[in-house]
C-alpha cells in the first residue's frame, strides 16, 4: 500500500521552529517530487514548497521564503520541512504530496497545481500561538 505519513506538528510559540516529516511507505521517493501544502482554516489550501524528485531544485511560496527548507533524505525516504521564524499565521494543516515522473526529476511541479501531485498524507497539525 503506498502512503504517505506527516508527522512533527504542534504547538509553538512565534518565533518559534518545527521540523516536519514525509515519510512514504509501500514505494522509494526516488522517482518522485514532493511538495508540502498547508490548510488554515476557512481558507484554501495552498502551495508551501516543494523539491525535484533528485533532490536539487526547489521552490517556495513568498509567504515562506527565508523561513521554510525543504530537503531530501532518499536513504531514509524521506521528506522534511524545517520552519523557523514561525508566525501565526502559519497555523495550519500541513500535507505532504508526491508526483511521479521523469518530468520531475530535476524541477519540480509548481506549488499552485495540485493536479499534478498523486499521492496525499493525511496531514499534521501546526498551531502558532502564544
Amino acid at each position: 500500500q503506498l502512503q504517505l505519513v506527516e508527522s512533527g506538528g504542534g504547538l509553538v510559540e512565534p518565533g518559534g521552529s518545527l521540523r516536519l516529516s514525509c515519510a512514504a511507505s509501500g514505494f522509494s521517493l526516488d522517482h518522485y517530487a514532493i511538495g508540502w501544502f498547508r490548510q488554515a482554516p476557512g481558507k484554501e489550501r495552498e502551495g508551501v514548497s516543494t523539491v525535484s524528485a533528485f533532490g536539487g531544485i526547489t521552490k517556495y511560496a513568498d509567504s515562506v521564503g527565508g523561513r521554510f527548507a525543504i530537503s531530501k533524505d532518499r536513504a531514509k525516504n524521506t521528506v522534511y520541512l524545517e520552519m523557523s521564524s514561525l508566525k501565526r499565521e502559519d497555523t495550519a494543516v500541513y500535507y505532504c504530496a508526491a508526483a511521479y515522473g521523469s518530468s520531475w526529476y530535476r524541477q519540480p511541479p509548481s506549488i499552485t497545481n495540485e493536479s499534478e501531485y498523486d499521492y496525499w498524507g493525511q496531514g499534521t497539525q501546526v498551531t502558532v500561538s502564544s
